[in-house]
C-alpha cells in the first residue's frame, strides 16, 4: 500500500475493457485527477487490454504484457468486459476468461461490494422507502474458488450429453476469506452474516464449520450468524437493514450482490474491490459492459468513480481523497443531477461525461475538514 507520505507517485493500471468500460473509466480518471490535485497526491498511469478488445488485438483475453504491468502497479482500475460479438458459449476464448484469470493470477481472493442507499435516491428504488432507508452493508465474496474454478466438463452419454461443474473449497481458502470479512465487520457494526447452503452441500458444511471456528477462536468480539442462501436472498429484499457484513462463496456472492443492487436503485451506482494477501488490488463497478448503451454517453459512471474512491482508501492510503470523492458523489445526487438509469419522472438526465465533470468539480472545491467537523457529508466507502 502506498501512503500519503510516499515521495514516489502511485502507479495505477487502467484496464478500460469493452462496452461502456472506456467511458466510465475516463470519468473515474477525471475525478481521481481532481482529488489528487486537491490533496497534493501524485500518480502515474499505465494502460492495457483485457476482455473482448484484447481478443481482437492479441487473441488472448489477458495478454502477458497486461498482466506484467498490473504486477508492477499499486492498484488496478477495470471498466468492464464482454459484448455480443464474443458471446458464443462454445468459443474456446471468451472475454470473461480474462477477468477470471487476472483474479487468479494476482491472488485476489476477496471481492468487497458495499451497498449503500443514498437518501436522495430513496424514491427511485422499486422497494418501499422505509425498507431501504439507512441500508449500509458490505458483501464479501470469495473470488477464486467454488463452481467458477472447480472441475468441469461435458461428455457423451446415452441420449445426449452429461455436463458438470464442481463446487469445491479447502479449509485455508475459507479461513482467509472469513478473516478478512471478520476484520471488516470489526471495523463497522461488529456483525458478520455467513451465507451458505449447508443443509444440502458438503462444501457449505465445511464452509460453516470453518467460519464458526475462525470467528470463535480469533474474533470473539464479532457477532456471527449463519443464514442459508435462499433465506438471505429473501431477507435482502424484506429486511436489508439486518445485515452489516455478509461473507459467502463465489457463486452465491455473485448472485446476491446483483440482487442487492436493487436496494441502491441501479447497478451503475455500486463499486467493488478485489483484494488479496499482497500485490495490487483490483477495483471495478459491479455492472457489466452494457453494449446496448456503449458509446452513447448515457452510462452511469458513479460505480466506477466510487471504485476509484475505494482504491484511494484501500490500496493508496489516500483517505482524504476517498472521503472527498464519496462526499462529492452524494452532493451531486442531492442536487438532483441524474444519469438515465436513476432519473426521476419529470427530470432531464445528464450524460456520462457531465456526471463525471460535476463530481470532479465539487471535489476540487469542497472543504472536507469543515464537513468532518460538522459531522456531515463524510460517507463510508
Amino acid at each position: 500500500m502506498s501512503s500519503s507520505t510516499d515521495t514516489r507517485p502511485a502507479r495505477i493500471m487502467l484496464l478500460p475493457g469493452d462496452g461502456v468500460g472506456p467511458e466510465v473509466i475516463n470519468e473515474a480518471h477525471k475525478v481521481l485527477r481532481a482529488a489528487a490535485e486537491r490533496f497534493g497526491h501524485r500518480f502515474e498511469l499505465c494502460q492495457g487490454l483485457i476482455g473482448g478488445c484484447a481478443i481482437d488485438r492479441t487473441a488472448d483475453p489477458l495478454p502477458a504484457n497486461t498482466l506484467s504491468l498490473c504486477r508492477q502497479c499499486d492498484a488496478v482500475l477495470l471498466g468492464a468486459v464482454g459484448g455480443p460479438q464474443w458471446d458464443d458459449p462454445l468459443a474456446a476464448v471468451r472475454p470473461e476468461q480474462g477477468l477470471l484469470r487476472i483474479r487468479s493470477e494476482l491472488g485476489l481472493f476477496a471481492n468487497l461490494r458495499p451497498v449503500r442507499v443514498y437518501p436522495a435516491l430513496a424514491n427511485n428504488v422499486p422497494l418501499k422507502p422505509e425498507i431501504v432507508a439507512n441500508v449500509d452493508l458490505v458483501v464479501v465474496r470469495e473470488l477464486t474458488g467454488g463452481l467458477y474454478f472447480g472441475k468441469r466438463g461435458r461428455e457423451p452419454v446415452e441420449g445426449g450429453e452429461h455436463a458438470y461443474d464442481t463446487m469445491s473449497y479447502t479449509t485455508p481458502e475459507i479461513e482467509r476469506i472469513a478473516r478478512m470479512a471478520a476484520m471488516l465487520a470489526r471495523s463497522r457494526g461488529g456483525k458478520l452474516t455467513s451465507v451458505d447452503k449447508a443443509n444440502v452441500l458438503e462444501s457449505s458444511r465445511l464452509w460453516r464449520a470453518t467460519v464458526t471456528r475462525v470467528i470463535a477462536d480469533e474474533f470473539p468480539d464479532v457477532e456471527l450468524e449463519h443464514v442459508l442462501v435462499d433465506s438471505a436472498a429473501m431477507h435482502l429484499i424484506q429486511r436489508p437493514r439486518r445485515f452489516d457484513v455478509i461473507v459467502t462463496e463465489n457463486m452465491f456472492g455473485d448472485i446476491l450482490t446483483d440482487e442487492a443492487s436493487v436496494l441502491a436503485g441501479s447497478m451503475g451506482l455500486l463499486p467493488s474491490a478485489s483484494l488479496g494477501d499482497g500485490g495490487p488490488g483490483l477495483y471495478e463497478p459491479i455492472h457489466g459492459s452494457a453494449p446496448d448503451i456503449a458509446g452513447r454517453n448515457i452510462a452511469n459512471p458513479i460505480g466506477m468513480i466510487l471504485s476509484a474512491a475505494m482504491m484511494c482508501r484501500m490500496s493508496l492510503g489516500w483517505i482524504d481523497a476517498a472521503d472527498c470523492i464519496t462526499a462529492a458523489v452524494e452532493h451531486v445526487l442531492r442536487t438532483g443531477r441524474r444519469t438515465a438509469d436513476i432519473v426521476s419522472a419529470g427530470q432531464t438526465p445528464i450524460g456520462t461525461a457531465e456526471m463525471g465533470t460535476r463530481i470532479a468539480d465539487f471535489v476540487a472545491i469542497m472543504d472536507v475538514a469543515a464537513k468532518r467537523s460538522r459531522e456531515t457529508e463524510c460517507v463510508r466507502t
